[in-house]
């Protein structure tokens, strides 16, 4: 396997996770019945660019089909965070009427829809139809597409370029993130910006967030290498900013290289100097994080044996991609975890793929009275243990494995 930036050929092993299907493909009763695929989820770092990288293993566009299951707009904090951008944006740049905001991955409407009220034109770019479909509903347009190279030459030849070219957690999901980042350069006006957000590397070294690792995230980006990416393709950083969201992720900005109208801010040194000390550019930093998995697995193993063992009910809520990788690395069956409860009624109804865990209404939560809940998407730890704080009503309890095994 070579790097999928440098072309570096890949000697260093970062994690390897086993084997895992992946990790949105819920299944239905009938498919439980069927032969389940599994592919390897090793993950490489590139000893020239430092890009961390798992091989496309499962092509992007069977995991991003028309029965995708993940819909932006059931977390209430990621629509908070989501209109706050917004209003940011419009406040920082001044886009109106007169602007075009294209949004890349726009899923069910979630964002654009903030814009959209403000009076601010926009289109989504959205390969997955299931959720292309909402947004449209929400009168977004929204085009079914992969973006990349070709298709943003077929938008200049509409003259639809954009003033604000945005993604939000899609620069990790694509495999060709050279033919990705060389489609944002031709789609942006020469005065536009881009920002994107990604989960920042950094903390999920810090934190041992193993489990945001799976197959339809193909790269795990620091802010050196994202500049060095964008760098290739004639875009330049000219701000970042260190954001709380998915367990602490970057925002970065970029324009075109000759654009002179935006000044380089201070933020873009500071942080390029706090990865440098911190040796994101040695393969040493990236050794010993597979021993920070490993003692979560054991952790969190010896905990659902024991609650087995003494009768303990255990339920989790969240049909969480990061929730699969867990259980998956961990071998984790409905036989120790009885139901994961989850708001989307996309998921409800089906299984978790490898565990075969009952997706469910929270009503089982409240019918059941688990002595535990594990909260599966941790990064909205706050959101879902206030909406289930009625648990401590029969002595519940909370339970988290990232970034050590905690019962809350």
């Amino acid at each position: 396997m070579n790097c999928r930036f440098c072309k570096n050929e890949l000697k260093h092993v970062f994690i390897d996770l086993g084997e895992a299907p992946p990790s949105n493909s819920y299944l239905t009763a009938l498919q439980l019945r069927e032969p389940e695929k599994f592919y390897p989820l090793k993950v490489f770092v590139c000893s020239n660019c430092f890009l961390v990288q798992v091989d496309e293993y499962k092509k992007a566009s069977e995991i991003f089909d028309n029965e995708y299951a993940y819909f932006s707009s059931y977390s209430t904090s990621w629509l908070v965070h989501a209109k706050a951008y917004t209003q940011e944006m419009i406040n920082r740049f001044g886009f109106d009427k007169n602007s075009l905001v294209i949004e890349i991955a726009s899923n069910d409407g979630y964002l654009l829809q903030y814009f959209k009220e403000k009076g601010v034109p926009v289109l989504g770019i959205e390969p997955t139809e299931s959720t292309a479909k909402v947004a449209r509903e929400k009168g977004i347009e929204s085009i079914t597409e992969f973006f990349g190279e070709k298709f943003a030459k077929k938008l200049v030849a509409e003259n639809r370029k954009a003033d604000l070219l945005l993604g939000n957690n899609v620069l990790a999901h694509v495999p060709d993130i050279n033919d990705f980042v060389e489609g944002l350069k031709i789609a942006l006006k020469d005065t536009g910006v881009i920002t994107m957000e990604f989960p920042h590397l950094v903390k999920l070294i810090e934190n041992s967030q193993f489990d945001t690792i799976y197959h339809e995230h193909f790269s795990y980006l620091s802010f050196t290498t994202v500049k060095k990416i964008f760098n290739a393709h004639g875009l330049e950083l000219f701000d970042v900013e260190e954001i709380p969201t998915h367990g602490g992720s970057l925002r970065i900005f970029a324009k075109h290289k000759n654009n002179t109208l935006k000044q380089i801010e201070k933020n873009v040194e500071l942080l390029l100097d706090k990865e440098h000390h911190l040796g994101i550019d040695s393969l040493t930093y990236y050794s010993g994080f597979e021993q920070k998995a490993t003692e979560i697995k054991s952790d969190f193993i010896d905990f659902l044996n024991e609650c087995k063992k003494q009768g303990k009910k255990v339920a989790a809520y969240g049909a969480a991609a990061k929730g699969n990788t867990l259980l998956n690395y961990c071998g984790i069956k409905d036989n120790l975890i009885s139901f994961v409860v989850d708001a989307s009624p996309y998921k409800q109804g089906k299984y978790l793929p490898g565990s075969h865990i009952p997706i469910v209404k929270e009503d089982k939560i409240k019918e059941q009275k688990p002595d535990f809940v594990i909260i599966f998407p941790w990064n909205i730890e706050k959101e879902i243990t206030a909406q289930l704080s009625y648990i401590n009503d029969w002595g519940g309890k909370f339970v988290k494995a990232i970034p050590q095994f905690q019962i809350i």
